[in-house]
């Protein structure tokens, strides 16, 4: 399972998309279940920027935390949705494992915005990835395929 933007998917918040030349050639090979959480939980493209505040993704799914746009307006039942759908989607499709958009407060791992809109980091993960972690998925970024595939010898 792939964040879509990183399959050349134009669903970022501002519309565009963040593919790379890996992610690229598994897709033609058919190796990949696109998924996008925030749109599978009903946002548009585009999108007003939206941070966590007040925890991370864990703390989002238990209700502790809440998911806003820089304005202000909580979003934070549209990335639950997403990360339950995407879920599903994963799991029918037989992954357990996906590589996920860094920072983004659906699918970063490890590091994700403050919820100050300052581009300053926490740590911590996206909605996303804390439910497929929660679910024994193995988890990666875009910034994590080269290392890969030099250590396996794919992706």
């Amino acid at each position: 399972m792939v964040s879509s933007c990183l399959c050349g998917f134009r669903c970022r918040y501002d519309g565009t998309c963040s593919s790379t030349p890996i992610i690229d050639r598994l897709m033609k090979e058919g190796k990949v279940v696109p998924v996008c959480p925030e749109i599978l939980g009903g946002l548009p493209v585009p999108r007003p920027p939206s941070e966590i505040l007040g925890g991370d993704g864990s703390d989002v799914i238990s209700g502790k935390a809440r998911v806003l746009t820089i304005s202000g307006i909580d979003v934070t039942s549209f990335y639950v949705r997403g990360a339950l759908r995407a879920l599903a989607v994963g799991l029918e499709s037989g992954c357990m494992s996906a590589v996920l958009k860094a920072r983004s407060p659906a699918c970063g791992l490890g590091q994700i915005y403050d919820g100050s809109f300052s581009r300053r980091l926490k740590t911590g993960h996206g909605v996303l990835a804390s439910l497929l972690k929660k679910h024994g998925f193995v988890i990666y970024t875009e910034n994590d395929l080269d290392r890969l595939r030099d250590d396996t010898g794919t992706p």
